[in-house]
């Protein structure tokens, strides 16, 4: 197969590079604009390198977008892929995979391949390596052989049958795993190994796990390049209904690392948002990923790569279950039980309980049961209280239910004031109901397994067919008498024997009859079945021809037992034998007297010269001497239709002759320079590993070492050996059934090393000089046996020989002048010759030099005749040894120190008794050492002392108890203990001692002992438990200790949660686009949980919370006119909980109302409306005013204030003058710029006064009331004014009347009323929610009656 350049500007295109969002994928585009809706080549799955075992299928899958479809291509970087046997380019069409597969691959398959995407527009690349594991040098080159037959010959099926089943059995297993199997195992805790290996069939753990070990380094490379340290790796589990999180602990090398998230391979996009569908939540060196919103599409295999190398994988597999019947709500009553039952569509284990969102666990206070049948469970809550109320969930998969859980106060009023006791009634449950639905499912299911059992037979039974018209008779004939013999019952499936690997396509259908027999039984756990039989009966068959059928006439397994209670006690056990050795085989019976019969492999054995059948009572033994190789094989032993199996494996580990190991394990002992040789005769099966170590460090090979190595014998050769090489000489043997050592000394004679330093002045006087050294560290492996030392003379350049002194490591020289400084060499002198030299430093002889203070004398023991001392001496002895002590003695208020022993006869020892004492006189003490040169400065004194009697140890204090705590420091008080006479005397200090919980050591508080009666004990952890206690203490000793009652948590006393600003704003007006900051004080104990809601939701990401200890900040950094609303803060602990709320506005200088417009509804008056402010929709508290200015007065007035609507009429419009009017916009920020209106004039004509007397008639202005414009609407916040108006008209003029839900207000002096040229007004100045109501005007005149009403609606 060839590809196309991969250099597309050769052929004279563009070659413009580009990134492809999957790590390790390189495009070319080859034009410079893409086409609208044309796109390059991309790869949104790519292949992974694989590792592979020879002889496996290996497969490279990859998906490939772009528009138009490319076409894909794959290349190898050694040789081609024309081998249409060996290289097989599949597409599949349903998953969109193009694949390349290499069925039975070989080791000359391993290399680099290349995937080639191309279209017109641009072409993708990318590359996966694949490495081949060999499985040895003889199975391999017998695989390769077996390749070469069946490409050669492809018709020789039984050849290529038999090199299969032969390589099934050097792999370990009869195929390899799924890649997803060792992705999970990758990942995955030791626990739940045993789980995945059982969901993916594999049996061999041993196979599994040396597999796996080489995966894990192959991994750990890869990771090495990216991750500085990965660990506790969490499985993917629903933690909260609609949600699942995995999480893992990571440290990046590169912090700019892209991390990469694959669902079954594919690559799906996440976000930082933990909203959104797939999120990653990073905090520190934790990262954890969340699927929301769960449906049965999200399960699959989770994987994260770090630069496209794999960290962590994960199965995430929704079981098919929903709830049937849901929990109900339970009402109990306090120290009540309350029980949640629901019921399952399927068997499930266990299902997931959850209080108030936290997942509950069996314990003392929650009780998690399951049915037999595994579809009720069941949650009860003991000893309910009314912290206990709530919502409760359970969750299966994702499906889930809650209910509410509501714990009544018990009313019993016997019980008041009392602690109550805990009742042993049950709330809830659903009882028989329950179980019923659930027996009706279960035999839905039961019902349904049995149909798919029918099934799977019926499939059977067709395959069967098919295989005898294929001229299969033999292996149909088999699956035909083993379908017959299909019970309800596990069978364990049997080794097929020998006699069939001669047609191994015989053996191999055997062995799947069996398997699916295996698949189908689903009974008894406890009874083991094989079908030997049906081994036989087929070997039977074989060799006879393929022409003859054979006709079945019993069952598989006899029907007919002699004694249906003969049973085995004892079966029998798998054994290891070495080869040559005895093996036994032994069996019990449940009676005595009962023959049977011994097979190997499904062949009768008898009694042999090597194999001995013995009975004794009831045990049966197969004795096996001098066992061979081919003496392994699956034994079995019946009798009266009972059957046992065992495994026999003889073993060929590495064995040491014990003459050759005897005379191996003689030490050698050489000089340095000579050569070493090491020889060791072993007999093992092959291939063997033979290591040499030498101080168990491994020998290998180079200039000086030589090691020779065959199938019987090794030998280690050592050339020019020098000292360090001596030591213990090891050799291990290894094969596959075990590993042998054996152990030498070997011994390299050298010179020593030079004699060590420091060198310790013994004397250093005016007539001698003592010196001694320490010995060589390495003696050249001889005993050292002389000294050779010299002599120099300081200001002299000879040295003066002093000869040869005995190997002891001292001398001492009298030759010496006063005064004269002298240096000297020293060498050892062993057999194998003289070390190096070592000089010592320039020691002086007859100098004086005094001896430091030794320690203060420590009173050992007092009594009312004797004090005894002891002391420590003086770190600098001046250069010489110390040759005693003397002692002085002073009274307390004495400055006199009197000697204790004669100057003349010093104290020898570090210790004395002081005799001569008075009693009941208190003395301190000193001591000064003494070398050649003199006396020394005394000791610093001893403390003070009383000649008397030891005293007794004080008693228990009395009274200990807390006085104070806080979350780091505990104040205790106590009572000096009593005094007794003769029992216990006066306590002269106190200990206090401390023990965490779970420690069982005490530690002192107090470093020196105190003597007040109360101690703050500082430094403690919040929250954590200790016992506490207290010693007295006086020169008797210490006495018994005092310990508090009960432990105690360093916390201060329960506090409940309560604010502690007096003068906190509620109500708090912020410009946009400035911070906001609430600062809320409180006092609390223990420390409390703090959550802040904004109308009752939490609060965005957008606002900062901080909380310390007493204090929580909300900080907006910028605010916006979102952020208006009512916040609240919830301080609770275990003592109780406490809400503070906020109402924060955020808003801005108002903008201006629109155009105004004047018209005159009313003599006398005008009637103003204007076009609402565009901010009125945003700001619910946004009112307005209205000011008027006349063309007399030149002066603004505010004539209106705090309306809510867009319309007035102002009053007192006098004619003959201007008028001008101004609307302002206002809110809590302040006031906008006013909109004015057109000037509004009423002009008065004068006319030519012209009188005309018009007949008299009588003219009648009688009017009855009517309203001219009608109240509104009204709907305002607390807090603020609300002003109602309206028109009236009628003559005489009405009498007006205001009410309130029927309740005349005209002499209510909460209200201000007017009546103004026919406006009627009624002003609130601050409404309330008891202002809410229907308000009505009434106008009345002898004319008639008129009413007018409107509602006011207080927003809260």
């Amino acid at each position: 197969m060839t590809s196309k350049s991969d250099n597309p500007a050769a052929a004279g295109k563009l070659a413009i590079k580009k990134r492809s969002k999957v790590p390790g994928v390189m495009i070319t585009q080859f034009v410079e604009n893409l086409p609208q809706g044309m796109s390059t080549p991309d790869f949104t799955r790519k292949p992974i390198a694989l590792t592979i075992q020879e002889g496996k299928t290996a497969i490279f899958r990859s998906i490939v977008t772009g528009n138009p479809s490319p076409n894909v291509t794959w290349t190898r970087s050694k040789g081609d892929l024309s081998d249409g046997d060996r290289f097989k380019i599949i597409y599949e069409t349903i998953s969109g995979e193009y694949q390349l597969q290499m069925p039975d691959v070989g080791v000359d398959q391993a290399g680099t391949y290349k995937c080639f995407a191309e279209n017109e527009y641009g072409k993708a690349v990318v590359t996966a390596t694949l490495n081949i594991i060999e499985v040895g040098f003889k199975k391999g080159k017998a695989l390769q052989e077996s390749r070469t037959a069946i490409r050669e010959n492809v018709a020789d099926f039984k050849n290529l049958l038999k090199t299969r089943g032969e390589r099934q059995k050097e792999d370990r297993l009869p195929g390899e795993p799924d890649e997803h199997f060792w992705e999970l195992l990758l990942s995955a805790d030791r626990k739940d190994y045993e789980r995945i290996c059982a969901e993916y069939g594999v049996t061999d753990f041993r196979w599994m796990l040396k597999k796996l070990n080489e995966k894990k380094r192959e991994r750990e490379e890869e990771q090495a390049q990216f991750v500085e340290h990965l660990s506790n790796l969490k499985p993917i589990e629903i933690k909260t209904p609609g949600c699942a999180e995995f999480e893992f602990e990571m440290e990046l090398k590169d912090q700019n690392s892209r991390i990469f998230l694959y669902k079954n391979g594919q690559m799906i996009p996440f976000t930082l948002d933990t909203g959104e569908k797939h999120s990653l939540k990073q905090i520190g060196r934790k990262f954890v990923f969340s699927v929301k919103d769960l449906d049965p599409e999200d399960a699959g295999l989770y994987q994260v790569d770090v630069e496209g190398v794999n960290v962590f994988s994960t199965d995430f597999k929704i079981p098919s279950v929903d709830f049937l019947v849901k929990i109900q709500e339970v009402k109990a009553i306090e120290r009540e039980d309350a029980v949640f039952e629901c019921v399952l569509s399927n068997p499930m284990p266990q299902i997931t309980w959850l209080g108030k969102n936290v997942p509950l666990q069996q314990g003392e206070k929650h009780d998690i049961t399951v049915s037999e049948d595994k579809l009720i469970h069941r949650l009860v809550v003991k000893d309910c209280l009314q912290l206990d109320k709530g919502i409760y969930t359970a969750v299966v998969g994702i499906k889930s239910c809650n209910a509410w859980l509501v714990v009544e106060a018990d009313n019993d009023p016997s019980t008041h004031g009392k602690k109550k006791a805990r009742k042993t009634t049950q709330a809830g449950g659903g009882g028989a109901d329950l179980a019923k639905i659930a027996a009706e499912q279960n035999a839905k299911i039961q019902k349904a397994r049995e149909e798919m059992l029918e099934k799977m037979r019926q499939e059977r039974a067709e395959m069967v067919a098919a295989m005898a018209e294929n001229g299969e008779e033999a292996v149909a004939e088999a699956v035909t008498a083993n379908q017959d013999a299909v019970r309800p019952r596990q069978l364990k499936p049997a080794s097929a024997p020998k006699d069939l690997q001669a047609e191994p396509e015989v053996k191999q259908a055997v062995v799947e009859t069996k398997q699916e027999i295996k698949e189908c039984g689903d009974g008894d756990a406890g009874e083991d079945i094989s079908v030997p039989e049906l081994e036989e009966e087929t070997t039977a068959d074989v060799q006879e021809g393929e022409k003859k059928k054979r006709v079945r006439n019993g069952p598989l397994v006899p029907d007919t037992v002699i004694d249906p209670g003969v049973h085995f006690t004892r079966g029998l056990e798998d054994v290891k034998a070495i080869i040559g050795c005895t093996a036994e085989l032994i069996c019990k019976l449940s009676k005595e007297n009962i023959d049977g019969v011994w097979y190997k492999d499904g062949e009768e054995l008898s009694s042999s010269e090597d194999v001995s059948l013995v009975r004794d009572g009831a045990f049966h033994k197969l004795v096996i001497r001098n066992c061979k190789e081919e003496d392994s094989g699956k034994y079995r032993f019946e009798a009266d239709g009972r059957k046992t199996e065992a495994m026999l494996t003889v073993e060929d580990p590495p064995r040491i002759n014990p003459d050759d190991l005897a005379k191996f394990s003689e030490p050698v002992i050489i000089k340095t320079g000579q050569n070493a040789s090491f020889q060791l005769s072993f007999v093992g099966q092959e291939p063997l590993k033979i290591q040499w170590y030498n101080e168990d460090e491994e020998v290998l090979i180079d200039n000086h070492v030589r090691i020779e190595k065959s199938s019987t014998q090794s030998r280690l050769i050592l050339t020019k050996c020098v000292r360090k090489q001596s030591g213990e000489i090891k050799i291990k043997i290894k094969n596959v059934f075990g590993t042998i050592e054996a152990t030498t000394k070997l011994t390299v004679l050298d010179k020593p090393t030079p004699p060590q330093n420091p060198v310790e002045i013994v004397e250093a006087s005016s007539h001698c000089v003592e010196i001694k050294w320490r010995a060589p560290k390495d003696n050249g492996g001889s005993p050292i046996i002389n000294y050779n030392l010299e002599r120099q003379q300081l200001g002299r350049n000879t040295w003066k020989k002093i000869g040869m002194i005995p190997g002891i490591p001292h001398y001492k020289d009298t030759d010496v002048d006063h005064g004269r400084k002298y240096c000297y060499r020293i060498r050892a002198v062993t057999a194998e010759g003289t070390s190096e030299v070592m000089e010592t430093d320039d020691i002086q002889a007859g100098t004086k030099a005094y001896p430091g203070p030794p320690s203060a004398p420590k009173v050992v023991s007092a009594f009312k005749d004797c004090i005894n001392l002891s002391w420590t001496p003086p770190a600098n002895t001046g250069g010489t040894n110390i040759v005693g002590y003397n002692l002085e003695k002073r009274k307390r208020g004495s400055n006199l120190w009197g000697p204790v022993n004669p100057p003349e006869e010093p104290i020898k020892a570090k210790q004395v008794a002081v005799k001569d004492v008075v009693e009941g006189i208190e003395y301190e003490f000193r001591v000064s050492a003494i070398n050649f040169s003199g006396a020394g400065e005394p000791s610093p004194p001893s403390e003070f002392v009383f000649a008397r009697d030891p005293k007794k140890p004080p008693g228990k204090v009395i009274d200990l108890k807390v006085t104070d705590s806080t979350y780091t420091s505990l104040s205790l008080g106590w009572t000096k203990p009593k005094e007794e006479k003769g029992v216990q005397d006066e306590a002269k200090g106190y200990c206090v001692e401390i023990r965490p919980a779970e420690s069982l050591e005490w530690e002192r508080c107090n470093l020196n002992v105190i003597t007040m009666t109360s101690y703050t004990i500082l430094g403690l952890k919040s929250m954590a438990m200790y016992w506490v206690r207290v010693i007295a203490i006086n020169e008797g000793g210490p006495g018994l200790s005092r310990d508090l009652d009960n432990y105690i948590i360093a916390m201060p006393p329960p506090v409940r949660p309560n604010f502690t600003d007096r003068k906190l704003k509620t109500f708090l007006v912020i410009r946009a686009g400035n911070s906001a900051r609430v600062n809320i004080n409180f006092v609390a104990s223990p420390l409390p949980t703090i959550t802040w809601l904004k109308d009752g939701m939490a609060v965005s990401k957008r606002v900062t919370i901080s909380n310390t200890e007493g204090s929580s900040q909300l900080l907006i950094p910028s605010s916006e006119r979102l952020d208006t609303g009512v916040y609240s803060i919830v301080v609770s602990n275990l003592v109780g909980q406490e809400t503070c709320s906020i109402e924060i506005r955020v808003t801005d200088d108002p903008k201006p109302p629109g155009p105004v417009e004047l018209e005159q509804n009313v003599p006398g008056t005008v009637t103003l409306s204007w076009t609402p402010s565009p901010d009125e929709k945003r700001d619910d508290r946004l009112h307005y005013m209205v000011a008027k200015r006349d063309s007399v007065k030149q002066t603004w007035r505010t004539v209106a204030d705090h309306l809510y609507n867009n319309k007035f009429t102002v009053a007192n419009i006098l004619p003959g003058r201007e008028f001008l009017f101004r609307v302002y916009a206002k809110n809590d920020m302040g006031v906008s710029e006013p909109t004015e209106s057109n000037k509004w004039e009423v002009v008065c004509k004068k006319e030519k006064f012209i009188l005309t007397l018009p007949e008299s008639k009588n003219c009648k202005f009688e009017a009855a009331p009517s309203f001219l414009l009608p109240l509104k609407k009204h709907s305002n916040p607390p807090g603020y004014e609300c002003y109602m108006s309206c028109a009236v008209k009628g003559d005489p003029a009405p009498h007006i009347t205001w009410y309130r839900d029927n309740v005349s207000l005209n002499t209510n002096t909460n209200y201000y009323i007017s009546n103004t040229c026919g406006v009627c007004s009624l002003l609130i100045l601050r409404v309330g929610p008891k202002d809410t109501g229907e308000y009505k005007v009434v106008a009345e005149s002898p004319l008639g009656r008129a009413e007018c009403s409107t509602t006011l609606t207080v927003r809260e």
